[in-house]
């Protein structure tokens, strides 16, 4: 990049001359990640208008049980492996296992049942993936530069979800979900140089090598149920937990809502309408993440930047709620899942700073994958009781869930206010 050009964009997005490397390469790790993962959702969400709801709270079950014991298998090796093969290691290992995806599909094994395995794998991908990347940045960064730069640094994971539908919305015929594994499973590999350099621009550039105790092994103990312990013994660590359950009960509900109103379509025009939303919402969230969510968070705080987009979902749900129609949930989906990736998702990672690095690295992963699985799960067959054990219509359901959305906004506040009050 040009001396003018570095100029004028420190100028937009405040970024220092020290941090332009370790940004850039940021910016370029989590675009792959995203880009991997928006390849897939699409193939992932297409199959699941087959199934019924039941079936889908089922396999969602299932997701929570393979997140719970993927997370006690990490807490367990987590202090007992060299950093530098730690956050690789699971890269390489995702990578591996959509290959084998895409090994299993050319085999042509029963193909429902390594669907409904893929539909699950994809799902605990797509949380447990980012909550790596975000503990890994939360290492990378102090507490100063985590509220300049995360939310630039998120704009490359809108980039990256802008771009990656493109192949299952414009080639959905030809693509097909073999071929999207095999896609996914290179991507994801690219990803491993880029994090070794990272941990060697963090001490070279950045010198926030303090951040770390040991950077060869961590220090923080190898109890596999170390980060449920701190989880619920920690106050702090609980509000953010509650915070995300919230937020997984609102998407629950949307989420359900849109596999209803989709089921009248066929599976290559419900993966082209599910690129498209997509679409829309990256090329959002890619604006706002990059030119304005510091500035939001800067000008009205932590706490009023985490309550806006639970208002907002309130509102949609609300709306949606009367008007079940393809559009709404087209207008709803963009607004909440833009101003999430753009907003939410970066003020919700500046908490983490807050915390000790066996916090970030034991239970960042048990809130973020378990917290957030379980409450899909309760959610899911709440949602399932509501319609098929009650009988109740999108309408009313629509409106339960907007109170949902509505106390998710009052604890967002509660929380942000909390971490600007530990700062001082």
């Amino acid at each position: 990049m040009s001396a003018y050009m570095k100029v004028l964009a420190s100028k937009i997005s405040d970024i220092r001359s020290n941090e332009w490397s370790a940004t850039v390469l940021s910016f370029l790790m989590i675009f792959i990640l995203m880009a991997s993962y928006y390849i897939l959702r699409p193939v992932r969400d297409a199959l699941a208008s087959d199934w019924t709801d039941v079936e889908i709270s089922t396999l969602w079950t299932l997701n929570f049980f393979v997140g719970l014991a993927a997370v006690v298998i990490y807490g367990s090796i987590v202090s007992r492996i060299k950093f530098k093969f730690l956050v690789p290691g699971i890269y390489g290992f995702f990578g591996l296992t959509f290959f084998s995806f895409y090994l299993l599909n050319q085999l042509g094994l029963d193909v429902n049942s390594v669907n409904k395995f893929f539909y699950i794998w994809v799902s605990f991908f797509s949380i447990f993936h980012i909550s790596v990347f975000w503990s890994f940045m939360s290492d990378i960064f102090n507490k100063e530069q985590a509220k300049r730069l995360f939310a630039i640094i998120a704009a490359g994971a809108s980039l990256g979800a802008l771009l990656g539908p493109i192949l299952p919305t414009f080639f959905a015929d030809s693509l097909g979900g073999t071929n999207a594994s095999l896609i996914a499973s290179i991507l994801i590999v690219l990803i491993i140089p880029i994090v070794i350099q990272l941990d060697r621009l963090k001490q070279v550039q950045l010198k926030n090598d303090n951040l770390q105790a040991n950077k060869d092994i961590f220090n923080i103990g190898g109890n596999p149920f170390a980060g449920f312990k701190a989880f619920i013994s920690n106050p702090y660590l609980l509000g953010i937990g509650c915070f995300i359950l919230l937020y997984t009960m609102v998407s629950t509900f949307i989420y359900f809502e849109q596999t209803d109103i989709l089921r009248e379509f066929d599976r290559a025009q419900r993966r082209q309408i599910l690129g498209s939303i997509d679409l829309l919402v990256n090329l959002l969230t890619f604006g706002v993440a990059f030119f304005a969510t510091g500035r939001i968070t800067k000008r009205f705080g932590v706490g009023t930047t985490l309550a806006s987009i639970p208002v907002i979902a309130a509102v949609g749900m609300f709306i949606l709620a009367f008007a079940p129609l393809i559009t709404v949930l087209l207008a709803v989906q963009v607004a909440r899942r833009a101003g999430n990736y753009a907003v939410t998702r970066p003020a919700r990672e500046m908490l983490f700073t807050e915390v000790s690095q066996e916090d970030r690295y034991k239970a960042k992963p048990v809130i973020d994958v378990v917290a957030y699985r379980g409450g899909d799960t309760v959610t899911a067959w709440f949602f399932t009781g509501l319609t098929e054990g009650l009988g109740l219509g999108l309408a009313v359901v629509g409106i339960i869930g907007a109170v949902i959305a509505a106390i998710w906004a009052v604890i967002g506040f509660k929380l942000g206010k909390n971490y600007e009050g530990r700062q001082k």
